[in-house]
């Protein structure tokens, strides 16, 4: 890779080095989870995590394995820092995100720690752009509290019909409200909109379903504010895991692949809309 020969010698300065054949296998993904401008990275030896938050009530998360990327090397035990998401995502689109097959633009990105920007070294058809993008010293992500053990009902569908759905309720409706029960109707996603009520049921043995585990019923309602942004992963994705906890809290994961078919995962939490229960 072109790329791999810029820098070189500044190598270990840097705790953390990650390179990209195609800066699209990131700038995809990240698109996926901007609704807010800031994004805080963690990075470990297994790879990066970049999430987003909006007033403790929604978080995304998107994972990027180390496996993904053709080089990723990190020097300490973790990373983290928190950049302008906005300003990220024009950076590795600064080539203008060709789509057109053979061509891609390689990314190099480089970050020195606490104080320091994080550097992007992108090329494309031999031309080399650097960008430097400031940095902040990351918050604390808001913990969910969202674990396997309390989570009462989980399905797995595949996207399209998730897609489905959302194009035939009233997205006018304030909020989604999700019923999932081990009898009918299973899995239902209703909506109170301008046109009335409408609902979508999914009987647990549909072609759609690939997984219908569900210990006891429960409703409840979300903002369809705070659920808007998880249908850029939706776009993306060819499944998703709709699990909710003894709280009611939601957890949507979605599975993604990359141009290269390369799996990775994004999942948004969301707290349940307590006016409304």
């Amino acid at each position: 890779m072109p790329l791999s020969t810029q820098s070189q010698g500044d190598a270990e300065q840097y705790v953390l080095v990650a390179s990209l054949d195609n800066a699209r296998n990131l700038s995809n993904i990240l698109k996926a989870i901007t609704f807010k401008d800031h994004a805080i990275f963690s990075a470990t030896p297994n790879g990066l995590k970049v999430t987003v938050e909006d007033s403790k009530c929604l978080q995304a998360n998107a994972f990027i394995q180390a496996e993904i990327f053709q080089e990723f090397t990190i020097r300490d035990d973790s990373v983290g820092f928190q950049v302008n998401l906005t300003v990220l995502l024009d950076c590795l689109n600064i080539f203008g995100g060709s789509t057109v097959p053979g061509v891609s633009t390689a990314l190099r990105m480089c970050y020195k720690g606490y104080g320091y920007p994080l550097t992007l070294f992108l090329e494309e058809g031999g031309v080399v752009t650097v960008c430097k993008i400031n940095t902040q010293e990351p918050e604390e992500p808001v913990d969910f509290e969202f674990c396997s053990t309390n989570v009462t009902n989980k399905v797995i569908l595949l996207s399209e019909s998730l897609k489905e759905a959302f194009s035939e309720l009233d997205m006018t409706s304030e909020v989604l409200q999700i019923t999932m029960s081990p009898s009918q109707p299973y899995f239902r996603l209703s909506t109170f909109g301008n046109s009335g009520n409408a609902h979508y049921d999914y009987p647990k043995d549909s072609d759609m379903m690939e997984l219908f585990r569900c210990t006891k019923t429960q409703t409840n309602r979300y903002k369809m504010s705070l659920l808007k942004p998880s249908t850029k992963a939706l776009a993306l994705s060819c499944k998703v895991s709709v699990r909710t906890d003894s709280r009611g809290f939601l957890s949507l994961q979605y599975l993604v692949r990359n141009d290269d078919g390369q799996i990775c995962f994004v999942e948004y939490f969301c707290c349940p809309d307590e006016e409304e229960q």
